[in-house]
């Protein structure tokens, strides 16, 4: 049966009127989940049609079980995105025949032992981008890598350490993408490698591991001799009573570089390892390949070498009957009937999953490749499906935590909402345990089930402490699943539910947007004009459950309020004092540890702190993580990356660059540092020289570099210099110097004559705006916006602007371009791609 296509606009129409006119939502749920093929067409018409695709497919394999769902109550709990929502990749992923790709959400790779061979450090590599192709994340740990200085078996006679390393794996996840998007890589050490230091520098260094999360792993040694004032002793390697590198280090020192590296770039997160790990479930059958190694890009799952984790999340919101009225209350017998549905589901996801591995192997073998390229990677997903089957984890999760709390009219951050939060996640841990449970009567225990390996885990404990009912049970029929349970964040699934993300409180109740206007139409607003001319009206945006919250006392929704009537209003809601950057900071991470010790895995939350805090709090908000039981920290500052979406009113940080401007000079230097870039333009060779001052480019030399034509330059080479001189007859020429391998200099001349002369034209202004300051961001947008009539000069100008990415820092706002999902300004450069920061959608090129 031929399946109907549906056009852009037929999609989207659908959409909006199923998000009852909320074009954030239908844009995002179109560009991202509607079901689609390799040309982009579409067979969804609205996401009814998307959820009737999940709800078919999990009761096909209900029916192999006894008791099964039908499509029909799987469906019911997915519509309106009101109960249950698949996250990411199941959610796009199932019933899907047009992607050979994974249904899991994250992976953790990495070899057994402390191999850091070459061969081995490649071999992770390939693995990596293997699962990055399938639309994984990936997390790996750096510990096995020795320091650097370390003596070495082959011609460099010592080690380069950990770091080119890291900026290996970044750049392999730029590389790949998936469905218009890059990969996503967590890489982490232990603080106890002596190269640690230096791990937790390198995204300090502007341009460098762009493509990578980075964490530290910290065990409570080294936090206790942080409190303490002692000295920390690091070694290599990491785990061993012989060690072959042993360094002496005073504690407080680099735990002020990691307070201080936190508070300017929001990097590293921290890992306190050693309540992953004493919590754990999975590492109690750590000796049969369950020893947790890292994490997956957001944090939320620590997992083993080649296990792998799929999301779900329970709308909290929607259990809350009669929201923010007086007798307001949370249901929380429907809860609990949900959550074990819930664990049941993502049971049945894992059954799905082993289907799409063996599509993947049975791709693998059908590949023209020879078996030598073909083994690593159908090694690679033997040993995901081996692990899959062996444990079934799952990751039953949340959202809308923080509209659920202002739902019971209590204010987030306070003590009422945190004993609310953590009855709440204590209820869903038990229920969806005992669902584990009743799926192993009727479907058998994971494969490694063995209860008294558990005995003495704190989470199992725990659990069964409150519910003793539930050992007994676990005891005779054992447990499906290894693990269950975390909070993962939930941006687009947030907008498509129209409410709070994870376990976050509310961004803003109440913000601004702009939309372009024609000044010539009857009645449009024109609150101001931009630089190149266009109009624009500002208009308020009400976050979904404010509005709720208005309608349930009494106040107009249609009316159009002043900025004081506004401010009132939401003085008088539970969201007063209860917004991502005004919440009591310390109290936010008190709750994330009570609710912690009800989640089995990790939770990915972010302390917003505003522009003006100190590095002081940023060093109490960490301890107090440690000290509260949390298994992972995140900070962010105000302003500390570019990009952010901002309330529409606040002025702060309006005029700083996400760089420092360079010293202006009144005259070029002689002789400038050069950085070489080459690139595939049109399926074209080119090459850029960037001159730099200060590291920030200054001059642009760049052109086509074919074979016959091309600059005859040794392809190691990629930095150099770029000397200006002038002849008797006062022309001026640009000649780059580099050394050869022998360590001789070698010049070419005339860069100024190499290419185009079209193109030194146009370069001489480009250079010109970087030379007094222009921010590299402005003047992408100045080469983007020049109209030229020569398709050769407009090739030209792509490989311009191309080059110039290269310097922006990661999370650099671009100024003036509008997202095409949502049409709003906040477009940030991030790992190769320009992302918007206020729907997720992006674009790589």
């Amino acid at each position: 049966m031929e399946r109907k296509i549906y056009t852009f606009d037929e999609a989207c129409e659908a959409a909006l009127d199923y998000f009852k006119g909320d074009e954030l939502a239908a844009k995002v749920w179109v560009n991202k989940y509607a079901l689609k093929d390799a040309a982009g067409n579409i067979y969804e018409h609205s996401p009814e049609d998307m959820h009737w695709r999940l709800a078919n497919e999990i009761a096909r394999i209900e029916k192999k079980y006894e008791n099964g769902l039908a499509s029909q109550q799987l469906y019911d709990l997915f519509d309106q995105f009101k109960y249950i929502i698949p996250q990411g990749s199941p959610m796009t992923g199932i019933g899907n025949d047009f992607q050979i790709a994974s249904l899991s959400n994250c992976f953790v790779i990495g070899i057994d032992g402390s191999a850091d061979s070459y061969g081995a450090i490649m071999h992770i590599d390939q693995e990596q981008v293997q699962l990055m192709k399938r639309r994984g994340g990936v997390g790996h740990d750096l510990s096995h890598i020795r320091p650097k200085g370390s003596p070495v078996k082959n011609s460099a006679l010592t080690s380069t350490g950990l770091v080119p390393f890291m900026e290996r794996y970044s750049n392999s996840t730029r590389e790949v993408a998936q469905d218009g998007r890059r990969g996503a890589l967590m890489l982490s050490v232990s603080i106890k490698h002596p190269d640690a230091e230096s791990f937790i520098d390198a995204k300090m260094i502007e341009g460098k591991v762009t493509g990578a999360n980075v964490s530290v792993k910290i065990d409570d040694d080294f936090m206790q001799a942080v409190v303490d004032g002692t000295s920390y002793t690091q070694q290599y390697p990491v785990v061993s009573d012989k060690p072959t590198t042993i360094k002496e280090i005073e504690a407080s020192r680099l735990w002020e570089k990691i307070v201080h590296n936190a508070w300017r770039s929001a990097e590293p997160g921290v890992l306190f390892w050693d309540t992953i790990i004493k919590e754990s479930v999975p590492d109690c059958y750590a000796d049969l390949g369950f020893r947790t190694v890292s994490t997956n890009p957001c944090g939320e799952i620590p997992l083993c070498p080649y296990d792998s984790c799929r999301l779900l999340a329970i709308n909290l919101y929607s259990y809350v009957v009669n929201p923010f009225a007086d007798n307001a209350y949370f249901d929380f017998e429907l809860f609990k009937k949900h959550v074990g549905l819930a664990q049941r589901i993502m049971d049945d996801i894992i059954d799905l999953e082993t289907e799409k591995i063996d599509n993947i192997l049975l791709k693998i073998d059908e590949d023209p490749e020879v078996e030598e390229v073909k083994q690593t990677e159908r090694n690679l997903w033997e040993k995901i499906r081996k692990k899959t089957l062996q444990g079934r984890r799952t990751g039953v999760g949340i959202t809308a935590e923080g509209d659920m709390i202002a739902a019971m009219n209590l204010r987030y951050g306070t003590e009422d909402a945190t004993a609310l939060a953590e009855e709440v996640h204590r209820t869903l841990a038990i229920a969806a345990y005992r669902s584990s449970v009743e799926l192993a009567r009727e479907r058998g225990a994971f494969e490694i089930f063995d209860i008294e390996r558990e005995k003495n885990n704190p989470f199992i404990n725990r659990l069964c402490a409150a519910d003793p009912e539930l050992y007994t049970e676990m005891e005779k029929y054992g447990r499906r699943n290894i693990a269950c349970l975390t909070v993962a964040p939930t941006g687009t699934t947030s907008l498509m539910s129209q409410s709070s993300s994870g376990i976050e409180p509310v961004f803003l109740p109440v913000y601004k947007r702009r939309r372009k206007v024609n000044p010539n139409d009857i009645q449009v607003k024109v609150d101001f004009i931009d630089e190149n001319g266009d109009s624009w009206e500002e208009y308020i945006v009400f976050h979904h459950k404010f509005v709720t919250w208005m309608e349930t006392k009494g106040h107009s929704v249609t009316k159009k309020y002043t900025s004081e009537e506004l401010d009132q209003l939401v003085a008088q809601s539970p969201y007063y004092k209860a917004t991502s950057n005004d919440v009591d900071w310390l109290q936010k991470v008190k709750m994330q540890g009570r609710i912690q010790k009800w989640v089995d895995h990790s939770i990915s939350v972010t302390i917003n702190l505003p522009s003006d805090a100190t590095e002081d709090l940023v060093n109490t908000l960490y301890v107090e993580a440690w000290k509260s039981g949390c298994k992972g920290c995140t900070v962010y500052r105000d302003g500390s990356r570019a990009g952010v979406l901002l309330a529409a009113d606040d002025k702060k940080g309006k005029e700083e660059e996400c760089y420092e401007r360079p010293i202006l000079v009144t005259s070029r230097p002689k002789e400038l540092e050069a950085d070489v870039i080459r690139f595939q333009n049109n399926k074209e060779k080119w090459i850029a020289f960037i001159g730099l001052l200060d590291n920030r480019p200054y001059e642009v030399f760049t052109g086509l570099n074919d074979d016959d034509e091309g600059i005859m330059l040794p392809k190691h080479v990629n930095k150099g210099a770029i000397i200006k001189s002038i002849n008797d007859e006062g022309e001026r020429s640009y000649d780059f110097q580099f050394k050869n391998k022998r360590g001789y200099k070698t010049t070419i001349e005339g860069l100024n004559s190499k290419f185009n002369p079209e193109y030194w034209n146009y370069a001489k202004l480009i250079s010109g705006v970087l030379r007094y300051g222009m921010p590299i961001d402005q003047v992408i947008k100045l080469v983007q916006a020049l109209e030229l009539d020569s398709e050769t000069i407009n090739t030209w100008k792509n490989g311009v602007e191309r080059a110039l990415k290269k310097y922006l820092p990661n999370g650099a706002e671009m100024k003036g371009q509008k997202c095409p999902v949502c049409e709003q300004e906040t477009l940030v450069y991030q790992e190769g791609c320009l992302k918007c920061s206020n729907c997720g959608a992006s674009k790589c090129g």
